[in-house]
């Protein structure tokens, strides 16, 4: 069985990208050389991995199996060869690819001006950027690094908080006119809401009771996917929303949302930068991370709500 790193390098794009012609435009590459990569692969593993048919290419079930094995491989030896190049002092340039996912909302808001700022700094290196409200499977989804608001949910990334923000209940003044301002978490039983679609009301809707974090009585009245969404949603009118400070911070101030329930502490979320376990950590990734530390080291760079 005989195989080469370019072989391994062109499959993982064509399962990546999903079509031979988008990885050879991003390899550089004719689709000839791009299939004939793959069919010398197939040769050598004795397997099938695509199934072909009228210029599609289907993942086989081996495939699958295949791509989740070699992708943390591929990027240990990548980590490996570029902890040589780039050397101890960093002073080389950064030089590979590197894929970030991220929250849409805060992504567009907050991140998109700190990842052009790294991106200046390192124009030699290439940037893949994601934002989806939905949490990637990094390895599965060949990402180097996400950064999320919540906790870490799965233990087996490393994670490193980069600043917190806290969740905010708020409805516009038209909503609170009409329905009364609640006094208590128990009064939101009495109220509409709107829901997130990625989180189930049980945690949006949490508030610090006696120490603990303690879910309220809400009654859905609309569910989207997206916080920005939400946010334009309360400011018609349409129901109360619990919301990062950093998406209702500008309407707050402006007072075109009014927070409520000041009095019963919400959630607090870190905002975090998670990674795969890769020994030795890739330079580029560490000086992203770096980055991001450096840029978010005076905590939020949004304007705090009015209490």
């Amino acid at each position: 069985m005989r195989y080469t790193l370019d072989e391994i390098e062109t499959f993982l794009t064509v399962m990546e990208l999903g079509t031979v012609t988008a990885a050879a435009a991003h390899l550089n590459l004719s689709k000839s050389v791009v299939s004939k990569r793959i069919s010398d692969l197939e040769r050598a593993l004795q397997t099938a991995l695509f199934l072909r048919n009228a210029g599609r290419v289907t993942p086989t079930e081996a495939a699958l199996r295949l791509a989740e094995q070699l992708r943390p491989a591929l990027s240990a030896l990548t980590a490996a060869t570029e902890s040589a190049s780039w050397g101890m002092d960093g002073a080389a340039p950064l030089r590979g690819r590197l894929s970030i996912t991220a929250p849409m909302s805060f992504g567009t808001l907050f991140l998109s001006p700190i990842l052009a700022r790294f991106a200046r700094a390192h124009p030699a290196l290439e940037l893949r950027i994601d934002y989806d409200d939905r949490a990637r499977d990094l390895i599965r989804d060949g990402f180097d690094l996400a950064v999320r608001i919540g906790d870490a949910r799965d233990s087996a990334l490393i994670s490193r908080t980069l600043c917190t923000d806290r969740m905010i209940a708020c409805g516009s003044p038209d909503y609170l006119a009409r329905h009364g301002h609640p006094k208590t978490p128990a009064d939101l039983a009495g109220h509409q809401v709107l829901s997130y679609s990625h989180l189930p009301d049980g945690q949006m809707w949490q508030f610090e009771v006696d120490g603990k974090l303690v879910a309220a009585p809400v009654r859905s009245c609309l569910t989207l996917n997206n916080g920005e969404a939400m946010r334009d949603f309360a400011l018609a009118g349409l129901g109360l929303a619990m919301l990062p400070g950093f998406i209702v911070a500008n309407p707050i101030s402006a007072g075109r949302l009014h927070p409520v329930l000041q009095g019963h502490p919400s959630r607090k979320m870190p905002v975090l930068a998670l990674w795969p376990p890769i020994s030795p950590m890739p330079g580029k990734l560490r000086a992203l991370v770096d980055h991001l530390a450096h840029e978010l080291a005076g905590g939020r760079p949004w304007a705090e709500p009015p209490s």
